[in-house]
């Protein structure tokens, strides 16, 4: 309808989309980590600009495993992590890394 990714706002007042990911290799441990990306979107909200990343979230023993407790969380429990990786960016952590 308004011709941009679906969208929720931050504490910086921009517009991020979120996503999931997961490791493509197990760890040492053999774990599979998985964490959110947040996309952070033009003024226009015609294209991304940026994005977050929070730490790892879940682990697991195959990538589904570990991707299960992310596709649980509730919009607030995102916009709890996206509020957290908006304040980390003040604290000098690089854009685009993990917050």
């Amino acid at each position: 309808m308004h011709e941009r990714a679906p969208a929720f706002g931050g504490k910086d007042g921009r517009s991020y989309s979120v996503a999931t990911f997961v490791d493509d290799t197990p760890d040492q441990g053999g774990r599979y980590g998985a964490a959110l990306l947040f996309v952070r979107w033009s003024e226009a909200g015609d294209r991304p600009v940026g994005h977050l990343e929070t730490d790892y979230i879940a682990y697991g023993r195959t990538p589904a495993e570990a991707l299960a407790p992310l596709l649980a969380l509730t919009l607030h429990d995102l916009k709890t992590h996206l509020d957290a990786c908006v304040e980390g960016e003040g604290t000098g952590k690089r854009e685009g890394g993990r917050v």
